[in-house]
């Protein structure tokens, strides 16, 4: 082996180690695109750097009051480093704790403050149900709002109707447009709401909003770092997994300092929950878990159809080889997608093989040729025969 090769090889090794390295420098300093995560959230407020007018790290606190805040989820991102920070949301003064029973039994996740946990409300067959839900408080409170949280990917119910438990007056029933319901002011203890649905329902919160009630103060508490600005995000319509680095002691009231934010703006890059991908949103989709962007609904039942299970043959129609006779075990002789109970072709074998018609069509078309043939042949023998006997 030549010292010339050998040159080239330790040169060419070193060239490669050097672009591997510098690789792997530039993905450990850029930051992972933020993009999935902002989409799911509906608005955010600016922090400019002047509003961070410290000289070491420091705990800062944002006010919230007088924004409708849906959840207490929020994603803090750092501008000038690209990446997220940790963050810890601060509530003074907690609402009613109520408590809540349904027709089919308790359901404290409906109640407890925790935007992760969550009461499952199914649907037998694909057919409407009515969940009925009883809250009830402590003692009587004044009230004109319902607030309602629902899981990831879960369609709005089809109706929602509001009536004071005590008396039985029902002074709210309406199809269900948004996550906020609003009534006439009402005074109760005990408060009913029922719900009609045909799709699984999936309730994380379910709160009646008090109007008399001492003022509560809502804020933010990150790590502000000097002569950085962030983009605080919040109302998110689904859970998102944020990546955070560690969190410092944010509940320590020691040294936090108050800072403001430029007002609430919307998010023009939020993008609706679509977990089926088919461009329309999950709380307004008639077909949640399967794609289906026409929303077809023949019978108007308001679950599309693609849900459904015409025939009643526990396969539903989206499985369905055959979605209008029944047929559990969806056996399928020939093998081409359409069940043996509703296949209008009798013949398995042209099926199986669908060359064979063209055999038959081939033979014909050779038959017709040689009849052809004949019959000129046949007229130019006659012809021959009429000129030799002139």
């Amino acid at each position: 082996m030549s010292k010339l090769f050998l040159q080239h090889t330790a040169f060419a090794a070193l060239v490669a180690l050097s672009l591997l390295i510098g690789t792997a420098s530039v993905s450990a300093q850029t930051p992972v695109s933020p993009d999935p995560i902002i989409n799911a959230f509906r608005q955010y407020k600016d922090v400019p750097a002047g509003n961070v007018p410290f000289v070491v790290p420091t705990v800062v606190e944002m006010s919230f009051d007088g924004d409708s805040l849906e959840s207490g989820d929020f994603a803090v991102y750092d501008n000038v480093i690209g990446q997220f920070e940790p963050s810890l949301f601060v509530q003074t003064v907690l609402p009613t704790v109520f408590s809540a029973v349904s027709n089919t039994g308790d359901t404290p996740a409906l109640v407890d403050n925790d935007s992760d946990s969550y009461a499952t409300f199914d649907v037998p067959g694909d057919r409407s149900v009515r969940t009925t839900i009883h809250l009830r408080a402590p003692s009587p409170i004044t009230a004109s709002t319902l607030a309602i949280s629902l899981d990831d990917h879960v369609a709005f119910p089809l109706t929602v109707s509001i009536q004071t438990g005590t008396n039985g007056v029902v002074i709210a029933e309406r199809a269900l447009e948004g996550t906020v319901v609003r009534f006439p002011q009402t005074r109760s203890q005990d408060w009913v709401i029922e719900f009609t649905h045909i799709q699984p329902l999936r309730i994380a919160e379910l709160r009646i909003v008090e109007d008399k009630i001492q003022k509560a103060t809502h804020s933010l508490r990150f790590l502000a770092k000097p002569k950085h600005s962030y983009r605080i995000y919040f109302n998110a319509d689904r859970s998102v997994d944020i990546p955070l680095g560690e969190a410092g002691n944010l509940a320590d009231n020691r040294g936090v300092r108050k800072i403001s934010a430029g007002k609430a703006e919307q998010n023009p890059s939020f993008t609706p929950a679509d977990s089926d991908t088919d461009g329309v949103p999950d709380t307004r989709d008639n077909c949640v878990s399967i794609s289906n962007a026409g929303q077809e609904d023949i019978d108007e039942n308001g679950l599309g159809d693609i849900c459904q299970d015409f025939d009643r043959d526990r396969v539903s129609n989206f499985d369905d080889n055959c979605k209008n006779d029944p047929n559990a075990n969806q056996a399928d002789a020939d093998g081409d997608g359409i069940g043996d109970v509703c296949d209008p072709e009798e013949s398995r074998l042209t099926e199986s093989y669908p060359w064979i018609p063209w055999i038959g069509i081939a033979v014909a078309a050779l038959v017709i040729l040689a009849l052809f043939t004949l019959t000129v042949r046949h007229q130019k023998l006659g012809d021959s025969t009429s000129e030799g006997g002139v």
